[in-house]
């Protein structure tokens, strides 16, 4: 089955976690990355079905933007991707994401 990434980057850490419960939530996706951004911003990676990432990311994107002061700043979705960027990239799933993947 074809997998895809999403990725969304906000301003502050509430909007991240809440984007992160929403789009676990609301869709068979496994969280596969979290960091710091720059400037008080937070990113965050999910994969799973093409279908399953679309879902999750626009619930995600929603609820990011309804927290109180909540900002998305950036958010993309690569269907698909080559082994290559997923290699090079954190957006594989690993060790800590195995035992929550859908």
């Amino acid at each position: 089955m074809p997998e895809a990434v999403g990725v969304i980057q906000t301003l502050g850490f509430p909007s991240i976690l809440a984007a992160a419960d929403a789009m676990v939530k609301s869709a068979r996706v496994t969280l596969v990355y979290f960091d710091k951004a720059e400037s008080g911003q937070f990113a965050i990676a999910i994969r799973g079905a093409v279908s399953e990432v679309n879902r999750a990311m626009k619930e995600g994107l929603r609820v990011a933007e309804e927290v109180l002061g909540g900002e998305v700043m950036n958010h993309y979705i690569v269907p698909n991707p080559p082994p290559n960027v997923v290699d090079v990239l954190p957006i594989a799933h690993n060790e800590v994401s195995d035992p929550y993947r859908v």
